[in-house]
């Protein structure tokens, strides 16, 4: 049964979690849990980029990153928590620990491979973040790690149960506008992001896994560095325009691969639509200005999720 009621959101990849870690099996502690795995750019960041060579804007291990939250700063990009923090602490698991963090090696609930600056292209910024396709190769070398330490059939159940979160795409469009906007059609570069993103999910499912949560794009034409570097203030319509393409793209992609794949399941979290409810109500959720710069502070966001986890585990 797929899971394709966007409207659901990250509610139902919670659900799915909090669901699935109450089971337990017979084949000892390993698979009394669910795992994370996470894949992609900023958004997902838990300090990656602070393990590669990079430049200091794609890095956020510094002041005032983390101050609500984190003692120093971890290198999230947030004054707090970001979004996966949130869903692993929803389904009662610890928060998931960057990949490249020398200081862990035992990633027992997933891992988090995430970069910020990468794309799923590999022409997006390939020297200064960690692209798709090699985060997808920091995951294959765990799972034969995995079976090495605890054999093929708990490997296994860890991740046919496993939840993957995906956060990509921004940056291909940003880096297609800045570089060279006249050398594809818009429907094209949309295919080809779409195409690559396909290409990591297959990978995913033939090993095992079946049930993906990724966020849709915000408007890239209105984000706040975008609008900076225009003379008028104004939003960069043509990033608007393809972040749209390819949220309609990625849809209809994901429901033809629950027809596709055997057990395919995925939830849409519609980013934007929830940045702009808080934008125009920001009191119902915790804020006193909606549309004032402020640094990323994603609690606001999930306040008021857990309600709708609740009901939609309960139906």
């Amino acid at each position: 049964m797929a899971l394709a009621k966007s409207h659901l959101g990250v509610s139902l990849v919670v659900s799915c979690l909090l669901i699935l870690t109450g089971c337990e099996s017979s084949q000892g502690h390993f698979n009394k849990h669910v795992a994370l795995f996470i894949f992609g750019d900023s958004l997902f960041d838990p300090g990656n980029n602070n393990y590669i060579n990079t430049t200091t804007d794609l890095q956020a291990n510094f002041w005032p990153y983390g101050e609500s939250y984190f003692h120093p700063p971890t290198g999230r990009f947030s004054d707090g928590r970001i979004i996966p923090d949130f869903i692993a602490q929803f389904a009662g698991l610890p928060l998931i620990p960057a990949y490249l963090d020398p200081h862990n090696n035992e990633f027992l609930y997933g891992a988090n491979f995430a970069s910020a600056g990468s794309g799923v292209l590999d022409e997006t910024r390939p020297t200064v973040a960690v692209k798709l396709t090699t985060q997808l190769q920091y995951f294959t070398d765990l799972v034969k790690r995995y079976r090495k330490n605890v054999g093929d059939a708990k490997t296994e159940q860890l991740l046919s149960d496993a939840v993957f979160l995906f956060s990509s795409g921004s940056n291909d469009y940003q880096f297609l506008l800045e570089n060279n906007e006249s050398s594809l059609l818009f429907d094209e570069y949309v295919e080809m992001v779409i195409g690559n993103l396909t290409k990591v999910f297959k990978v995913i499912h033939e090993k095992g896994g079946r049930k993906i949560g990724i966020t849709t794009l915000t408007s890239l034409g209105c984000l706040l560095p975008v609008r900076a570097e225009r003379p008028d203030n104004t939003c960069d319509e043509k990033l608007n325009i393809i972040s749209s393409l390819h949220d309609k793209a990625l849809s209809k992609k994901l429901q033809d691969l629950t027809q596709q794949w055997e057990g395919f399941m995925y939830s849409k979290f519609e980013l934007q639509t929830e940045i702009t409810k808080r934008m125009k109500n920001p009191s119902k959720y915790g804020l006193k200005v909606g549309k004032v710069a402020s640094p990323y502070n994603l609690k606001s966001l999930f306040q008021g999720t857990y309600v709708d986890i609740v009901q939609h585990t309960t139906q």
